[in-house]
């Protein structure tokens, strides 16, 4: 498995205020994906990079966490081997056995039995 990627993300109710706070730091939004489904959420995920090349990820979540909650992007060239190993190692899928799958990617936001989180991300080329 190659991890072709390593970014922060941000999970938050409170996006619109997360957002300006990094444009306020360099960072420009680069794209949107709406809608994405999973475990009756109704997520979008903005995704940022500033001059340096850095990405962030903003998840506008529809759930309510008491202080959000923040974690790490890891993409990835073989999801089911990341996924497999993630388990190995105590991590949890947040969303049970569900996965997110778009047009252009699966995914999975795994869990470490400390409360720590890595999505997990495969592009479909």
């Amino acid at each position: 498995m190659k991890i072709t990627t390593f970014n922060p993300f941000i999970a938050t109710t409170q996006v619109e205020d997360t957002i300006k706070a990094f444009e306020a730091l360099g960072f420009e939004r680069r794209h949107t994906k709406e809608g994405i489904e999973i475990a009756d959420r109704d997520d979008t995920v903005i995704r940022m990079k500033d001059a340096n090349g850095f990405y962030l990820d903003i998840l506008q979540s529809n759930v309510e966490a008491e202080h959000g909650t923040a974690g790490i992007r890891m993409n990835v060239d073989d999801f089911d081997e990341a996924y497999q190993t993630l388990l190995r190692h105590g991590y949890q899928n947040a969303y049970g056995d569900e996965t997110v799958n778009t047009k252009s990617s699966k995914a999975a936001m795994m869990r470490s039995p400390s409360g720590f989180s890595i999505s997990i991300i495969q592009h479909i080329k």
